[in-house]
């Protein structure tokens, strides 16, 4: 029997998609092999590829000015790639907003002068910091956000205007999530595990202006013109990760398109949202617009209460509700897949947990 995967990531993906791929496992259509057995120079593979960038590029709306290149190495490697790839005057500006824009920041100091703009660090990450502009570098090579922070449960809801300076965002734990405007960045990545597929596949969104020959400064598979290319064939891709992402966005498609996840992803976490305002038990991290549609963190405030909690609930089947070790407590990751019915069966189930322990 499957359970509700509450996952940060490797996470839950839909039931369509699975079935599908378990039916294509043996043999995709009548080629007489599995995609991961495929070439991917192979025609049959080609045109996977293909279709999958066309879809890709259809539902996120991504103006024919920009790449799409499917890329190895996590969200982790593009910390480097960006600074590596983008650097003309040595300088950037990122704002800190959990630990994985932290992540991104440290890296980019050792390429080149990172300035930390703002950071809600102060209070646990449990908030998006205002913005003064002022303080923005205008010779700045780029300004780096992480638009949803899986560990915090945070997001931004409005991007900073950062005028002539590309706009880079971490997408890993939003993207496909609700429409955006992909004309405010200069760059998007995202790596697939938590709405897109497997782990092991990551995806960037390149403006092509910032796409250059970096002769010998820069590692032949670290750089992006490679890659822009080569399209995305310089070396073996993630096949079939590749392959999956086609099928969750087919599955995308035919359940409305970004639109519509929006607004399902909206009904879940005001559901869970509702149930942890009104609680005499637990209590939501995070409070305000900057709440997350994806990860939403809360505590009952007593350790023990928490460990008690995540072992019943695994044992009532919802898993993975257990917080980053890095703040303890809970989280619920309501990725796209989530299905609105496991959100009710878990606000359900804490009704429940709240009446014996309260």
């Amino acid at each position: 029997m499957r359970v509700f995967n509450f996952s940060a990531g490797p996470a839950v993906l839909p039931e369509d998609v699975l079935k599908k791929a378990a039916s294509e496992l043996l043999e995709y259509k009548d080629s007489g092999q599995s995609v991961m057995e495929m070439s991917h120079r192979s025609k049959e593979y080609g045109e996977i590829i293909s279709s999958v960038e066309a879809r890709f590029r259809k539902i996120l709306n991504v103006p024919d000015n920009y790449k799409v290149l499917f890329l190895q190495g996590g969200a982790s490697l593009q910390f480097a790639m960006i600074p590596l790839n983008l650097k003309k005057n040595g300088k950037a500006d990122y704002v800190i907003t959990g630990q994985w824009a932290n992540k991104a920041y440290n890296e980019g100091k050792k390429i080149l002068e990172a300035n930390a703009v703002a950071s809600s660090k102060d209070k646990t990450f449990s908030y998006i910091p205002e913005l003064d502009s002022s303080k923005f570098d205008k010779d700045a090579d780029f300004f780096h956000i992480c638009a949803n922070n899986t560990i915090y449960g945070t997001r931004y809801t409005d991007f900073p205007d950062t005028k002539n300076v590309p706009l880079v965002a971490d997408f890993s734990s939003c993207i496909l999530s609700e429409p955006v405007d992909i004309t405010k960045f200069g760059l998007i990545y995202a790596g697939a595990q938590k709405n897109m597929g497997p782990a092991g596949l990551t995806v960037v969104i390149i403006r092509d202006d910032l796409i250059r020959d970096l002769g010998d400064s820069v590692p032949t598979m670290l750089s992006y013109k490679t890659h822009a290319d080569n399209g995305s064939m310089f070396n073996t891709p993630p096949t079939y990760g590749i392959y999956i992402l086609g099928l969750v966005l087919e599955w995308i498609e035919n359940n409305g398109g970004l639109a519509a996840m929006k607004e399902r992803n909206e009904k879940k976490a005001a559901m869970l949202y509702d149930f942890l305002d009104n609680s005499k038990l637990f209590k939501a991290t995070v409070s305000g617009k900057a709440r997350s549609l994806m990860n939403i963190p809360f505590i009952t405030g007593n350790e023990e209460l928490d460990k008690k909690f995540i072992s019943e609930a695994k044992d009532a089947g919802f898993i993975n509700l257990k917080g980053h070790r890095s703040v303890g407590g809970m989280r619920a990751s309501i990725y796209n897949a989530m299905p609105v019915e496991g959100v009710q069966h878990l606000v359900e189930f804490m009704k429940k947990f709240e009446e014996d322990n309260a």
